[in-house]
């Protein structure tokens, strides 16, 4: 165990990137950690260890974790209530009240223009870099699997005590994040999981995995089923107006595990904006760039190898799409999209 903490806790970047946490911090401090989108596991835990690292070192007056979505996943909500945590909606907190701004898994560009005129001091993040933005602390490793294991890191160069709850969380996050490493993942993700593992309430962590797609998704997935476009080894799926972006990963991650498919695309409107989300084995795609150069054009795309997102706002849809987008119409655009040469595309209900 030692060599696993000596393997995290000694690198330059991250003792360098602690130095300046601290010395921007201030005793008695406020402190507000913002998450993009519906709040997963990797980020509750990164923010959670985060506000440990600071409370611990320095001491914080009052925190606030807030996102932009509320959390929809009924794992999420089940695993944030056990870890005891208080998560508001970003658009009922007045972030000026907090004289320390972090963003972690996410970036300040991911917001557009929630932020208003705040600009974050703190960024932490593994996802990749796709637009200029700047922080006067930013530690961005898109090559790590999950920020938490990079969070990890944070709290063994710190030298404070860990909890076991916390342990917990950031066990869950990596685990959830490398999807049990059949994503991305790096040494030190490897690393950071076994050091958790030790120390973690696992039976807590089965217990939450169970319950895992609400009965009222089942929905989605005959829809899917009956509204599907098959090529070899990829499906491709339009969900129609769904409600959370979770309705589109549950599907994406269930078609992964049918024989024979490496690699799905499923749509979904939630909203203002179309969600697209693609999944892969990470050996035969690179989802991240499939996304950028299919999608990028219209909107947010990125991710990595095995798992990537797009966001694209409807308005940027309507003179491509009609405004009621037809099933037919947009699953024409997501193959005109994604295709590489004409014929490549056949129909299978």
């Amino acid at each position: 165990m030692k060599r696993i903490e000596s393997l995290l806790t000694h690198k330059e970047e991250t003792l360098f990137n602690l130095f300046k946490l601290k010395s921007m911090a201030r005793p008695n401090d406020s402190l507000a950690v913002l998450m993009y989108g519906s709040p997963d596991p990797d980020a509750v835990a990164s923010a959670m260890a985060l506000q440990e690292i600071l409370n611990q070192t320095v001491g914080l007056e009052k925190t606030v974790i807030a996102a932009t979505e509320p959390t929809l996943r009924q794992q999420n909500i089940d695993f944030i209530k056990a870890m005891k945590v208080n998560i508001q909606l970003l658009n009922k907190v007045n972030i000026q009240n907090y004289r320390l701004v972090a963003i972690v898994d996410a970036q300040p560009t991911f917001f557009g223009n929630v932020l208003g005129e705040t600009q974050p001091q703190i960024v932490l993040d593994h996802h990749p870099v796709s637009t200029v933005w700047h922080a006067e602390l930013s530690d961005v490793r898109q090559h790590y699997g999950a920020l938490s294991t990079i969070m990890v890191e944070y709290l063994l160069a710190a030298k404070v005590r860990i909890p076991r709850l916390l342990y917990t969380a950031l066990l869950y996050g990596i685990k959830t994040d490398t999807n049990n490493f059949e994503r991305d993942a790096s040494l030190e993700d490897i690393g950071a999981y076994y050091l958790c593992y030790a120390r973690a309430n696992r039976p807590l962590i089965r217990r939450i995995e169970l319950n895992q797609i609400p009965e009222r998704y089942l929905r989605y997935f005959e829809h899917a089923y009956f509204h599907r476009r098959r090529y070899r080894e990829r499906i491709i799926s339009f969900l129609g107006r769904v409600e959370s972006p979770d309705v589109c990963v549950q599907v994406a991650d269930f078609y992964l595990r049918v024989v024979n498919i490496y690699y799905v695309i499923i749509a979904g409107i939630i909203k203002d904006r179309m969600v697209i989300i693609l999944r892969g084995d990470g050996y035969r795609h690179d989802c991240g760039s499939i996304a950028k150069r299919s999608f990028g054009k219209y909107g947010n795309a990125g991710g990595h190898r095995s798992a990537a997102r797009v966001e694209i706002p409807l308005e940027n849809l309507r003179e491509i799409l009609s405004e009621d987008f037809p099933q037919e119409q947009v699953e024409q655009f997501l193959v005109q999209r994604l295709r590489r040469r004409k014929g490549t595309n056949s129909r299978n209900k």
